[in-house]
Parts: C-alpha cells; structure tokens; sequence
C-alpha cells in the first residue's frame, strides 16, 4: 500500500516575519525552508526534532483573515512535546507567552495549554514516562 504520513500541517498567520519571530525566537522551533514564490508569497516552514512541521501561511483575504488565530474555533489546536516542561514553561512565560491554563498532571504527562502570537490554542506536554 506504500508509505503514508501527515508531516505538515498549515497555521495561517498575519505576517511571514512576525511569524516566523514567534515561532523560532519564542517557541524554539527551527526555520527549515524560506523560499520566494510569485506574487508575494513565500513557503516558510518550520518545525522542530522529529515532529510534524507547520507551513506558515499569509492569510489572503478576508476570509482567511478572519480565520488567524481561530483556525479550530477555540479548541487546543497544536500540541508541542518537551523533554522539560519546568524549562520551556518558565522560558515562555518570561517570553511573554499567555498560558490560559496552568500546569496539571494527566495520565500521559504535565501539560499548560497557552496561545501561540495569533492565538491559536497549544498544549505544552512532557510526556510522563512508563
């Protein structure tokens, strides 16, 4: 049947570089492909060790511009693995990261759920170990 895999999932956004800021500078992930394309646009993604990539997306329109922040109408949309939740949650509070849950422990680790620049919903998880 042959190989299949998701390896990038789409985040529409604002502006490529204020993006790509937040997503690098705050959040840690690497940039891992900048490349003009026609009228404007650009493919920009990034993404981090072994996870899934995401492919920073310029809202065209009003329709899309409605969606920034709200791509999964207000339920945790992206979850980003730590091997140190202490580390990165005290990093991106001092950062400024808006956490709209604390910390709590959960049967498959620590987790805070916070919005990302646009205010997309993420959780924060240290996977607890067996």
């Amino acid at each position: 049947m042959g190989r299949r895999a998701v390896t990038t999932v789409s985040v529409v956004v604002t502006d490529y570089d204020e993006a790509i800021a937040f997503y690098t500078g705050v959040l840690g992930l690497g940039l891992v492909e900048d490349t003009p394309l026609d009228g404007g646009k650009r493919w920009v993604v990034v993404g981090g060790e072994g996870g899934a990539r995401l492919l920073l997306a310029r809202a065209s329109g009003q329709e899309q511009e409605a969606r920034v922040g709200d791509q999964t109408g207000g339920r945790v949309f992206l979850f980003l693995e730590t091997d140190d939740f202490a580390r990165d949650h005290a990093a991106y509070e001092a950062a400024g990261v808006t956490f709209v849950e604390g910390p709590r422990e959960e049967a498959y680790g620590t987790v805070a759920v916070f919005e990302d620049r646009y205010g997309n919903r993420w959780d924060l998880i240290e996977r607890a170990t067996t």
